[in-house]
């Protein structure tokens, strides 16, 4: 068994462009908590900013995901093409809609407990095991293209000019985006947690901040919540969403 906590609020910001997926559930506000059986999907979803309707690009990707079905990892490129033609599509259709576009970052879990992870843009997932958390997805953004060329330091990604321009994602009516799927590497762990969040959370909560609250002796709601607190008290001016996922609990 898995439980899964999810928390997605709109921060500071009028509207939430924000949206999560927790099995069947997509939610754009609120919290939710579920104890899950194999198969099931996790995931969360932002609109980007600057284009049209990102409120609505990232409920509606999700739902697609979700109405596509998953049964297993051997598909799972096929479904997210599917979702970002099915976004490009019916934001030409709309021009008040045209070109709306969401990030994706999330973790299939299939019948036979293999998880599968799944981006497309800079949203995140972390690995948290004995204290400790790790970046498993790698954000698809030219401030990352920088760090790796080394011409810019993980530091300076938060301020960096360029930190909001990432690379096509699922609805872009003139890219085809690139999806990144993998088998998680050692799989998970009686004790371990694996935290999706969106880049509201991801670049205004430091990763020692992260590994101190996970380690805090509260329910993962309230720690989610204490997350969430701690990027808002960092400046955090973006919508704030982060899931859980625990196995053995």
């Amino acid at each position: 068994m898995y439980y899964c906590c999810g928390v997605t609020d709109k921060g500071v910001m009028p509207h939430n462009e924000d949206a999560m997926l927790i099995n069947g559930s997509v939610m754009d506000s609120g919290s939710s908590e579920q104890m899950l059986k194999e198969p099931f999907l996790a995931a969360v979803s932002d609109g980007v900013s600057g284009e049209r309707s990102g409120e609505l690009a990232s409920k509606m990707c999700l739902e697609l995901l979700r109405d596509k079905g998953f049964t297993g990892g051997g598909d799972l490129e096929e479904k997210l093409l599917s979702v970002h033609h099915g976004l490009a599509d019916y934001s030409e259709s709309d021009p008040e809609t045209h070109n709306m576009q969401a990030t994706i970052c999330g973790i299939a879990v299939d019948g036979e407990k293999r998880i599968f992870t799944f981006n497309v843009g800079d949203s995140r997932l972390y690995r948290y095991r004995g204290g400790r958390i790790k970046q498993i997805s790698r954000d698809q953004s030219l401030v990352q293209l920088l760090i790796d060329e080394g011409a810019i330091t993980t530091e300076e990604r938060r301020t960096h000019v360029h930190r909001n321009i990432i690379f096509p994602v699922l609805g872009n009516v003139k890219s085809e985006p690139t999806i990144d799927i993998a088998e998680l590497e050692g799989g998970m762990e009686y004790g371990d947690l694996l935290l999706l969040c969106t880049d509201g959370l991801s670049d205004y909560v430091s990763v020692l901040d992260m590994e101190e609250i996970l380690e805090m002796p509260k329910n993962l709601k309230t720690r989610l919540h204490l997350l969430m607190d701690k990027a808002l008290g960092n400046g955090s001016k973006d919508n704030i969403t982060v899931i859980a996922v625990a196995y053995g609990e």
